[in-house]
């Protein structure tokens, strides 16, 4: 009787190597699965349901001059952005818990920033109180008298100044996946969770702004009720 030749000791270190890349392979996937229910299932998330309601409530209101935002489609709270007031108090977003705002980010060297201020101003003129504000934070980040001046210039009156010179709320949001280009802008609840975001300017004072941002205001979580310090 013939025997079957004895398997190589080289075919047998390969044999097992293949099998622990793809034990680790199935690891990975598990471990990624896994992650992913912890992440959905996060208090933070479950709180901004009710965000995510909102914009499913206010999408027929989407179109015109605010046609560009985009809704949120799955619950997002915003990060805590740190900024600084016009007297130089430090400042964040959660200063604003229970009021709806218009989150904006803008700079001097961006034009359709500039084209954009006048409607904010008047937005917050229209609608602005303990229900809702404009929140637009400058990111100049060389001479920062510029952009006050320039605010003065073409009489913005109703806007207070915010001001980032590191412009690290750019980058916070851009790395939550918020920001893409200038101006940014975040619709936020009073609990602090993405209602929409636009890349890009918008009339916002205009009749399909003003509407959108009032239908936005009567969330169906209450959370609209705090008036910020």
């Amino acid at each position: 009787m013939t025997e079957l030749p004895a398997e190589s000791s080289t075919g047998s270190g390969t044999r097992r190597r293949f099998i622990a890349v793809a034990l680790c392979g199935i690891l990975v996937v598990l471990a990624g699965i896994y992650g992913i229910g912890r992440w959905r299932g996060n208090p933070g998330d479950a709180a901004c349901r009710g965000a995510v309601e909102t914009a499913r409530r206010i999408a027929p209101l989407v179109h015109g001059e605010v046609a560009a935002l985009a809704l949120a489609q799955a619950p997002f709270r915003v990060p805590d952005l740190a900024f600084k007031d016009a007297d130089g108090r430090e400042r964040t977003l959660a200063d604003w818990r229970g009021r709806t705002v218009l989150l904006n980010l803008w700079a001097t060297w961006c034009v359709p920033c500039r084209r954009e201020m006048p409607a904010l101003d008047s937005l917050q003129s229209e609608l602005g109180g303990p229900q809702f504000s404009v929140v637009a934070i400058n990111i100049d980040t060389r001479d920062p008298e510029k952009p006050i001046a320039f605010l003065k210039n073409i009489g913005i009156h109703h806007l207070a100044y915010y001001t980032d010179s590191d412009a690290k709320v750019f980058q916070d949001l851009k790395l939550a996946g918020k920001a893409f280009g200038m101006p940014t802008t975040l619709l936020v609840d009073g609990a602090g969770c993405e209602i929409g975001n636009m890349a890009g300017p918008a009339e916002w004072a205009s009749d399909d702004g003003v509407r959108l941002v009032t239908a936005a205001l009567h969330s169906p979580d209450g959370q609209n009720t705090k008036t910020a310090q």
